[in-house]
């Protein structure tokens, strides 16, 4: 009877991975004896095959499901159309609530024939008897049976706490519950007296924008976390997830962040191959519609690096809103996993973005200033220019205040706090982050981005002349042209590295730097040139074009 229980509660089975311990590479965790029969997979199927009950009745709650998801999205204007119809009075609302009681009666019987359906079905009877075992014996033997099996990630138990690493225990500097610290943005209005009376005439511009963040700019912002989405995008994830398993050895794992988020992550190790930069590890922030299964781990992935996926908050198996704070909270845990568990130093550490995935990037970059290096494919500077691209001239102080206030993507801020080597990826065709047309490159915040980081650590450098010439290259839209104005202005790249290197040995690595305050204007344009050439790449693509892996290079450093 317990077990038949379990059927009805226990999470839904996707799919059954292939059994590959002859091709995997020895694990550096320590096995214990096991504890569980390891089931027969190799007479399985690689999909599970649900008997006719267990499949049906999936049916009928998936479609449910989406149901009330639709319900859930359209209920403002629902309740609006029914009060006006005259609808919501007691009499009316009465009936209402039996036939929704009523209804679900009748999805928790579909439930419970659900349960019986899997307690006939053995594959499904192995996995529970698995699952169970884990969650009382989290030995490393049970985990890798459970590995075998891709099922509904909120019944996976915990792998790694955020508290967890001894030194967050002892450190009373490190995050709280409330969260990790973030760059808050200046007041919009310097030197006004917060007194009572101004706080009340800020209070309905505040409620107003706290609405829109809540309600439809995180959802413009992060179309991946709209359900509707993820349950159309299903079968392409769990292929996905299907193929980082068992093609590429990836190791699923579910770290719990200090706000009580659940991060669903993947883990390649690389580390037992013959290619060197297998020892190195490139953690991948996705964009805003993008998942690890289907992102942009498949470039450094390609490329032989040892690769950490992770999904925002609200994203596939991860729970959550995606908030900054909320991001943030995640790639902290991320990156103590990376340290913590699976071993990794920071200096052997890359962070590696895509689009939206730039601001946690940058976020791990302040924080973490020991890691490698930084790579943003396809990212920009700030937010507010590009939400404003996009919402009506009339909203323009709504969307700023509900953009600093609530959904700050501050990139160039943040990124200008890491002192190690940073490489940009611009493509050239961009439709996303580019303020009016693809064809206008100039529009393109990825330039913005550079300029502030180069305005930051080369402020002598990038003065009236330099910032000229710089502008210039950037015009450039092809390989031919960028060539063609670099070698206009001469540009002598051993002269450059020379100065460089004499500065950095008589006043040390730390940014900015005064390099260029005694130089003459053709001195600092070529310094200016080289370093732009040095810190951003073109990639003649669109905004959602792959990167090929031998696009995937380690930025530039003296």
């Amino acid at each position: 009877m317990a077990k038949l229980l379990s059927c009805v509660l226990g999470p839904r089975l996707y799919k059954i991975y292939r059994e590959r311990d002859s091709e995997r590479a020895p694990s550096s965790v320590p096995e214990t004896p096991t504890s569980v029969t390891n089931p027969p997979s190799s007479s399985w199927d690689t999909y599970y095959q649900p008997r006719a009950l267990e499949k049906h009745a999936d049916s009928i709650l998936a479609l449910a499901s989406v149901f009330w998801s639709i319900s859930y999205y359209s209920s403002p204007f629902a309740f609006f159309y029914l009060y006006r119809k005259g609808y919501l009075s007691l009499s009316k609302v009465v009936p209402f609530s039996h036939y929704a009681g009523t209804l679900l009666l009748l999805l928790a019987g579909v439930a419970c024939l659900r349960g019986i359906g899997r307690w006939t079905n053995p594959q499904y009877r192995q996995f529970i008897t698995i699952l169970e075992a884990t969650h009382r014996n989290q030995s490393a033997e049970n985990k890798r049976q459970l590995a075998n099996y891709n099922f509904d990630f909120r019944s996976w138990p915990v792998d790694f706490h955020w508290e967890e690493p001894s030194s967050r225990k002892e450190s009373r500097g490190g995050p709280s519950r409330r969260g990790v610290a973030l760059l808050r943005p200046e007041p919009l209005h310097r030197g006004t007296a917060d007194t009572l009376l101004n706080r009340v005439k800020k209070l309905p511009c505040q409620v107003t924008s706290y609405l829109v963040a809540h309600t439809l700019g995180r959802r413009m912002l992060y179309p991946g976390s709209v359900y509707l989405l993820q349950k159309a995008l299903m079968p392409v994830l769990l292929q996905g997830q299907a193929r980082l398993v068992e093609e590429c050895n990836g190791r699923r794992a579910k770290l719990l962040a200090c706000d009580g988020n659940e991060i669903d992550t993947m883990f390649v190790d690389r580390r037992g191959t013959a290619e060197p930069q297998g020892q190195k590890l490139v953690i991948c922030c996705e964009g805003n519609a993008g998942f690890y299964e289907v992102g942009c781990v498949s470039t450094p992935l390609e490329a032989g690096y040892s690769v950490l996926g992770w999904n925002h908050p609200g994203f596939a198996g991860s729970t959550g809103v995606p908030f900054p704070q909320n991001e943030a909270n995640a790639m902290d845990v991320v990156v103590q996993f990376a340290i913590h568990r699976l071993g990794f130093q920071p200096q052997d550490i890359i962070i590696y973005a895509w689009s939206i995935g730039g601001f946690t990037a940058t976020w791990a970059a302040m924080s973490y200033p020991d890691v490698s290096a930084v790579i943003l494919d396809a990212s920009f500077d700030d937010l507010v220019p590009l939400a404003l691209k996009v919402m009506p001239d009339s909203w323009r102080g709504l969307v700023t205040r509900t953009v600093r206030q609530h959904l700050n993507l501050n990139n160039a801020e943040q990124l200008c706090r890491y002192q190690g080597p940073v490489l940009l990826i611009r493509r050239t065709k961009d439709e996303i982050i580019t303020t009016t047309v693809p064809e206008d490159i100039m529009s393109n915040r990825g330039n913005d981005l550079l300029l502030k980081l180069l305005q930051f650590r080369y402020p002598r450098v990038m003065a009236e002349e330099g910032l000229r010439v710089v502008r210039q290259w950037l015009e450039a839209s092809s390989q031919l042209e960028e060539a063609s104005i670099y070698s206009r202005w001469e540009v002598e790249e051993d002269w450059c590295l020379s100065v460089l290197r004499s500065y950095q040995a008589e006043h040390g690595p730390d940014f900015p730097w005064s390099v260029g305050e005694d130089m003459s204007v053709d001195g600092r344009r070529q310094l200016a040139l080289f370093l732009a050439r040095k810190h951003l790449h073109n990639f003649e693509a669109t905004h959602c074009t792959p990167l090929p892996a031998q696009n995937f290079q380690m930025p530039w450093h003296l």
